[in-house]
This record gives structure tokens, sequence and C-alpha cells, in this order.
């Protein structure tokens, strides 16, 4: 049986150069499941394969391994030079696939449902508001934090920098005065420990950022911030909130597994010969 990917639109540009297309996986003509493979915001030399899903009477035959590899060389001959894919956070069988096709964990996206009363932050500690003249250093290092994580996980430099500023001026438009957008100051004791930034999205709160200073590590206070941004989303009137962490961050996993995050995808990468 001969397991092939058959296009069910044509191929989808966008103004921003990206593009995306969907295909019906299919035996012998017969469809079976179906994949969507794009280009998005890592760049044109960068696809992404979502939406894989074989029929259950199809299942544990290889047709979706067959789907990924025909998905791969359709990146190429796009011009893509490495490939992502994203994979539900309950898919097990289908995050074993990927893994043993080559692809690497880079990170996952996790959320958590609010209960409908705010926790409280731990004694001796309080937030505030980040001021003007504390928002650029802030964002100076937030970048460079960002960039960072990006360029040990090896993506090139350049493009690392460029990702981290297309953040900040999509989710920071307006700085400080961004609509729905929280940057706090997590004190203890009146010494400033940590910075949450916290955005209030339509259909949930996000966390952007939750960072602890360096030297006030260890103590309890990335808890606390996270505490706060439960708060916070509450007040905000969102019953979930979600984060995105990346893969090699133990102490920040174990923290949001601790608080009651499940994951809802598991981010991965693989490089195109």
């Amino acid at each position: 049986m001969t397991t092939t990917l058959r296009p069910t639109e044509p191929l989808q540009r966008n103004a921003d150069g990206t593009q995306s297309r969907r295909y019906q996986v299919c035996v012998n003509s017969r469809p079976v499941g179906g994949i969507r493979l794009s280009t998005g915001p890592a760049g044109p030399s960068v696809a992404c394969v979502t939406d894989l899903h074989i029929e259950e009477p199809d299942r544990r035959r290889g047709r979706g391994t067959v789907a990924v590899l025909a998905a791969e060389e359709i990146a190429r001959s796009w011009g893509c030079k490495s490939i992502d894919a994203r994979v539900p956070g309950d898919a097990e069988t289908a995050l074993r696939l990927a893994t043993a096709l080559g692809y690497v964990l880079r990170s996952r996206n996790m959320s958590k449902p609010l209960e409908p009363s705010p926790p409280g932050l731990p004694a001796g500690t309080t937030a505030r508001p980040m001021t003007e003249a504390e928002y650029g250093p802030w964002l100076v290092h937030e970048r460079e934090g960002f960039a960072h994580s990006l360029i040990e996980r090896g993506v090139p430099v350049d493009k690392a920098y460029a990702r981290a500023d297309q953040g900040h001026a999509r989710h920071l438009p307006n700085g400080l005065a961004t609509e729905n957008t929280l940057i706090s100051v997590l004190e203890h004791e009146e010494a400033p420990v940590g910075v949450l930034w916290l955005a209030l999205w339509p259909d949930t709160a996000y966390v952007l950022s939750a960072e602890t200073d360096a030297r006030y590590r260890g103590r309890g206070h990335g808890r606390a911030l996270m505490l706060l941004a439960e708060a916070q989303a509450v007040a905000g009137g969102k019953d979930c909130i979600a984060l995105h962490v990346f893969a090699g961050n133990a102490p920040a996993e174990r923290l949001y597994e601790s608080l009651g995050y499940a994951t809802t995808d598991y981010n991965l990468h693989k490089r195109l010969l």
C-alpha cells in the first residue's frame, strides 16, 4: 500500500511572505487523515507541521510516519532548511513518532484553569506597577534573555534578536501604556526581587515573562510571581492562564507543574538535510 499526501486547497500565500497548505493523507488514494504544512513567525526558511491526524482504523500502521516524511519533502521544495512540529500535550503517540523521526523538543505551552478567588501573596511580599525609569533597562535585559534562549537552541544570532524585537513590537507597542498589559515589580520587605509581564488576552491571561532577580533566587519568589500572575488574571476577568517554557529549564517546569499547569502543546524542531 502507498501512503501519499493530496492537497485539499490551493497554496495559501500571505502578504508577509508566509504560506500554508492542507493535505489529505491517503492510502492508495483512500483518505485516512490530514496534515497541515506552513511557514510562519520563524521565517520562510522554517516550515511547521501541525494538525496531523490519522483515522483510528489506520493507526499504528506507519501512516503518520510516512505523512510527516512526505511533508518534510514538500518543505524542502519550498526552500525550507528546518521544520517545526507542534504536538498536542495529550498525544503521546505523536510525540514518540516525532522523537523517533529526529525532532528535538524545544519548548512547551502550558495552561491552568483559575479559581474565582485569587490567591494571596506570601507575608512581606507586595507588588507594584513598573515605573518608566525601570522600563528601559528591563526591556534591554528582557531582549537579551529571550534572544540568548533562542541562540542556545541553534537559532542564528541575527534571527534570534529579530524574533525578540518582533515579539516586543507586537506585545508592547506602547510600552507600559500598552492596553491589557501589566508589568509589575515584586517586592519582598521593600526590596525588588522580580518582574512579572502579564497579558490579558481575550481568551486567556498569558505570562509573557516572570523572572526573579538572580540575587534572590531559591527563596520562593518565583512561586510568588506566579501567584501574582493568577491574582491579576482573576482580577482581569480571566478564568485560565497560560505560558511558554523552554525545554531544559527544569526549575521553571517543576514550579509550573507544582502549581497545577498542564502541557497543552509540545514544540519540536528538526534540521532538514
